[in-house]
């Protein structure tokens, strides 16, 4: 990665192009997984109780979930929706209210008819338990499944990735975005060998079963999440884990900082570790209190490269600075610090804090979680390197689709929701102008969106209102086409004649050259500079310089 002339297309292939499909053809079962359809519309999820129990030999799995839930509007003999993928079979499932048969069971999907008149505001709950052999992971975490496998020690390892596939393909759930449980959940982690089961939140119990035979102990550990999370965020990991804490000084008192890793390679993350409290301190500055102070922040050592967990961020960096020991800026800014803390643990923010009703909108997740990566150049290191940086991730954009996916068939737009999308958000800080100002709306975003889900639309509105200034065809242009702005331009002595091509109608994007403002349309226009000098233009704006014949 290095080698940036293959580099730029390996990293990009690597990092980010299993999560999308760019060409599918969606049929109804992309509706049903994508959609608040008629199934889903009508409760509201609260509560999470789920246990777990991986058989790594067998490579299986055997669990249960109860689902609480509200009904949020009156409506009667309702079918309900939980998804749950194949090749996993459902045992049993025990529902608080009538049903007026049994569970019907469609491909991914299992549909209860209920046989009773439901009201706004009346709670029950369903129940399923569950077993088999779920879909095992190719190339975790950029395709989804469970991963069994082996520690340098021959110990076993599992844990699952499940941000694009989703946690329907090991647990039962309502899998959509914009339905998280409102009061939280637990998890039991149902280990054996000696293994130590890590999940969200915090560890609230640990039980050894005693089995009938040598070898057949369980321990049961139980985690409790008190706040709204994301179905993608609940992940179990199991392996041969040692454990060592700290706390840091944050804006709403001492939170605790939890460490799960693999016992030989505790020293390391001890080391490694010590970056997390500089992130804290810059995340916070930038985006206002961690979101998850009664959760907790833990990092789990992972068999895959990492995730955004939430309170349960995937670690598997190896230990180094960059990605992987490169730097995806191939500027060798990205190599002063180790991406996946500071990548993961920006998403607790964007995407576990505020989190996309619908997957078309990830933009949102991926655009401000990258850019947290400037921010804390900026905060770590200084302004000059998180501009380098922020200029070295243009390199990489492919303007192959739109950043914004095709809403309610769960489908990501282009894999540029990363880079462009970063890009993107650098452009509008240039256009601002006043960083304190930009820092009031980033941690705006996550204090008056806190905990919710939210649209590009809602993005959009906020961001323009609290600037005043109208982003509207930026976000038109960047978000929507795959055009990049060009500012053809001659320079005659101290004059300067510009204009726009290849934009969106009407583009609205002004650029400060030589201490002052121009505001370029598709006709050209002619200023004065202050001198006779080559102009120096921004190269901090995502546009184009083209000088014209």
């Amino acid at each position: 990665m290095k080698i940036i002339s293959l580099a730029l297309l390996f990293c990009s292939t690597l990092h980010f192009g299993q999560l999308f499909n760019h060409d599918k053809t969606f049929t109804k079962q992309d509706t049903l997984k994508g959609s608040n359809t008629e199934y889903r519309n009508f409760w509201d999820v609260k509560r999470y109780d789920l246990s777990i129990e991986p058989e790594f030999e067998k490579k299986s799995i055997s669990g249960t979930n109860k689902i609480s839930f509200e009904i949020t509007k009156d409506i009667s003999n309702p079918i309900f929706q939980i998804d749950l993928q194949q090749p996993l079979v459902v045992h049993a499932v025990q529902c608080s209210f009538p049903t007026s048969k049994a569970f019907k069971r469609d491909g991914d999907f299992i549909f209860i008819s209920s046989n009773k008149d439901f009201k706004k505001g009346e709670r029950f709950s369903i129940e399923i338990s569950y077993s088999g052999e779920p879909i095992i992971a190719k190339n975790a975490p950029w395709d989804g499944g469970w991963i069994f496998t082996k520690d340098e020690k021959g110990n076993p390892w599992m844990s699952v990735a499940d941000e694009g596939i989703g946690a329907s393909v090991w647990l039962p759930v309502k899998d959509i975005w914009s339905d998280e449980p409102d009061e939280g959940m637990t998890m039991n982690i149902i280990t054996k060998m000696g293994l130590v089961g890590v999940g969200n939140g915090r560890l609230i119990d640990k039980k050894v079963a005693i089995g009938n035979s040598i070898g057949d102990n369980r321990t049961v550990w139980t985690w409790e999440v008190k706040n709204t999370i994301n179905p993608y965020s609940i992940i179990p990991s199991i392996g041969k884990y040692v454990n060592f804490k700290d706390t840091y000084d944050g804006e709403k008192g001492k939170l605790d900082l939890d460490y799960w890793v693999i016992d030989y390679n505790l020293e390391k993350a001890k080391k490694q570790f010590q970056q997390v409290k500089p992130m804290l301190k810059s995340f916070e500055y930038w985006f206002g209190p961690y979101p998850f102070y009664e959760d907790s922040y833990k990092l789990v050592e992972t068999p895959y490269l990492g995730m955004e967990h939430q309170s349960n961020i995937a670690y598997g960096n190896g230990y180094a600075n960059g990605y992987l020991g490169t730097d995806l800026s191939g500027t060798g800014v990205g190599l002063n610090w180790d991406y996946i803390i500071i990548h993961e643990s920006g998403h607790e923010w964007f995407a576990n804090n505020i989190t996309a009703t619908d997957k078309a909108d990830m933009w949102i997740h991926e655009a401000f979680t990258m850019y947290s990566e400037v921010l804390f150049t900026e905060s770590f290191m200084d302004k000059k390197s998180a501009d380098i940086y922020a200029q070295g991730l243009q390199k990489n954009i492919e303007n192959d689709i739109p950043l914004i996916g095709k809403y309610g068939v769960n489908n990501e737009g282009s894999s540029d929701i990363y880079n462009k999308g970063a890009s993107l958000i650098h452009t509008i800080r240039q256009v601002i102008n006043n960083d304190e100002k930009f820092r009031q709306i980033l941690r705006g975003l996550n204090k008056d969106f806190y905990h919710k889900n939210i649209t590009t639309q809602q993005v959009e509105r906020y961001i323009s209102e609290k600037s005043g200034i109208d982003f509207s065809t930026v976000f038109n242009q960047y978000l929507r086409t795959t055009k990049v702005p060009v500012l053809e331009y001659v320079q005659t002595g101290n004059k300067l004649k510009f204009r726009y091509t290849n934009t969106v109608k009407g583009l609205k994007l002004p650029i400060r050259i030589d201490n002052q403002t121009i505001n370029p349309t598709e006709d050209w226009q002619t200023v004065k500079l202050s001198n006779s000098n080559a102009v120096e233009f921004n190269r901090n704006y995502y546009i184009k310089y083209k000088t014209a014949n």
